[in-house]
């Protein structure tokens, strides 16, 4: 069942839980969760809503959208608990590689798609030797942005058939080029993964895993990259806009 936060539903399940739906979506293809949606009907979308993605919803519709429409929410960082509405939460990018590890072992065919300077194959790489079983058919972080940095259509022919294809545009990019595409490619689950490239090839450290479990990852993340100043001030936007709704 979906819980509502700041107008977003997610998904207030387990990491196993959510592994779980994956994994029979990928057997036994099914019509989607949104009976609007009958023509991706046996594809399925993955988003990973945070304090940033709500946000960011708030002004964004067409997102907005986009996130209540997907097949699963995973409830993404610890600030969804300030809600008082979500007691799961699990980082996308730790969800990203247990479906990694699901695959390799169900020998499903997994793709990577996005990110800058080649860090999708150097991803697809590191995870390939931790995981030595897995199937790979597509790695591309080069011609899937088109003019204006806008998303660009992928073929059938760009693409092989795929099981599950991680997309790393950066959110809400990333999001809409799923919704605009997934009827269109060969792929039965696409799930937007932000930064998980980065962190996965070892390119960015992640925090410690204690940090990760007190919920502090933002706070390491700031510390590696001081940019992200500007974006973790949605954070104090997000907890206004829980003030307000309550």
């Amino acid at each position: 069942m979906k819980t509502d936060v700041l107008g977003v539903k997610i998904d207030d399940i387990n990491m196993v839980e959510a592994l779980s739906v994956v994994e029979k979506w990928i057997w036994n293809p099914g019509p989607p969760a949104i009976a609007s949606e009958a023509l991706r009907a046996g594809k399925h979308y993955i988003v990973t809503p945070n304090p940033e993605f709500l946000v960011a919803a708030q002004k964004d519709q067409v997102f907005k959208k986009i996130l209540n429409s997907a097949d699963l929410s995973i409830p993404d960082g610890s600030g969804l608990k300030l809600s008082g509405k979500i007691k799961n939460i699990f980082s996308g990018t730790d969800f990203m590689e247990q479906l990694v590890k699901l695959s390799a072992e169900k020998g499903f065919v997994v793709g990577f798609l996005g990110g800058k300077d080649g860090v999708a194959k150097r991803c697809a790489e590191c995870l390939l030797r931790k995981y030595p079983n897995l199937k790979i058919s597509y790695i591309s972080s080069l011609g899937i942005v088109g003019k204006n940095g806008n998303p660009s259509t992928a073929t059938s022919y760009q693409l092989p058939a795929t099981d599950i294809l991680f997309v790393a545009l950066g959110h809400i990019k990333q999001e809409k080029w799923i919704a605009t595409n997934l009827e269109k490619i060969p792929v039965h689950v696409a799930m937007g993964v932000g930064g998980a490239f980065d962190y996965l090839s070892g390119d960015v450290p992640r925090a410690p895993k204690w940090m990760r479990d007190l919920g502090l990852e933002w706070l390491f993340r700031l510390v590696v990259q001081p940019w992200r100043i500007k974006r973790q001030l949605a954070l104090l936007q997000y907890l206004w806009l829980l003030t307000k709704a309550h």
